[in-house]
């Protein structure tokens, strides 16, 4: 199978999946996002002279937050971008691949690249207003779009730029919202932390763009919290579900290590709880017999329910399960 835009993660992709959530049973929740993936992620461009604010920069962003998603629990074959080739792909197709002789399958998947209509390279889906490319997304026929994320990096040109990325997340909320009012949409953000010390103003304006993006969101226990008012869920009764910001560091050179740095960011937009509230916002909106893995990893015990749509011999993980504890 032919390479993608992903392809220089595959090996940093293919590792087992740990557990993010560091709470106990009946503790407040915690989640924990792996930085140190992010970083070797991003480092990959970085090193290939590919730091912009698209391409393989970008699709690192992508790939962490795909993973992160898988981490937390949701079925490997319906979280886009996968891990593997092709990105996209309709999970019942996924699961009929597990069910196939092994010739057949790889035969079948030698041609998905080239049936755009069955593998697309990516995830676009019908807004309100206009179709969307979404950069993260987790979605199955029966269920429709559960999750939409988009994701935006700015490594310079910090004031020139922001109005941009301002004025693009404002109306994809809108489009994604007006059309899937139950799904949980998210806008996540990385900036180079040179903005720190170039334009510190730009870097507190970013902040103010983020909260004000966010509708009124979910906290960890299903209560309003961490958000007040004056988003665009006040003004105009559509919002974000979650909004988030991570600040990246590397000294530019051959050798250069990409380092996450979240401790100036403040902790109502750090990824942490970005990830954790986009997780509570799908569980929120389904019954319990979905998402029983995650579910169980979240609240820390095993729950007694079948996943609906799930063969009995069929764990729901698609191309590469991972154990609940």
């Amino acid at each position: 199978m032919r390479e993608d835009s992903f392809s220089a993660f595959d090996a940093l992709l293919a590792g087992g999946r740990s557990d993010p959530w560091t709470h106990e049973a009946g503790q407040p929740q915690s989640y924990a996002p792996d930085y140190e993936l992010l970083g070797r992620l991003l480092t990959v461009s970085v090193r290939a002279g590919d730091a912009s604010e698209s391409g393989r920069f970008a699709k690192g962003i992508d790939a962490w937050l795909a993973a992160e998603f898988r981490r937390a629990g949701f079925a490997a074959a319906e979280v886009w971008p996968r891990a593997t080739r092709p990105r996209v792909l309709p999970r019942d197709v996924a699961v009929l691949l597990d069910k196939l002789p092994r010739a057949l399958a790889e035969e079948v998947r030698r041609r998905l690249p080239s049936i755009s209509a069955v593998g697309p390279s990516d995830a676009r889906v019908l807004g309100r207003a206009y179709d969307k490319q979404v950069d993260v997304c987790i979605a199955r026929w029966d269920r429709g779009p559960e999750l939409l994320v988009s994701t935006k990096a700015m490594v310079s040109s910090f004031a020139k730029n922001l109005p941009n990325r301002f004025e693009e997340a404002y109306g994809d909320a809108g489009n994604l919202l007006g059309r899937y009012p139950l799904a949980a949409v998210g806008f996540f953000f990385v900036q180079r932390s040179t903005i720190l010390t170039q334009d510190p103003a730009a870097f507190e304006r970013t902040i103010d763009m983020m909260r004000k993006l966010r509708a009124e969101p979910v906290g960890f226990g299903g209560t309003v919290g961490f958000g007040g008012t004056g988003g665009i869920g006040g003004i105009g009764g559509i919002g974000y579900t979650a909004t988030g910001l991570a600040l990246v560091a590397w000294e530019d050179g051959d050798d250069a290590e990409v380092s996450i740095d979240v401790t100036a960011v403040p902790e109502d937009l750090r990824p942490a709880r970005f990830l954790a509230t986009l997780v509570d916002r799908i569980l929120a909106v389904t019954p319990v017999s979905h998402h029983v893995a995650v579910r169980s990893l979240r609240e820390r015990r095993q729950i007694p329910v079948a996943e609906d749509g799930e063969d009995a011999d069929d764990d729901g993980q698609g191309d590469g399960g991972a154990a609940l504890f």
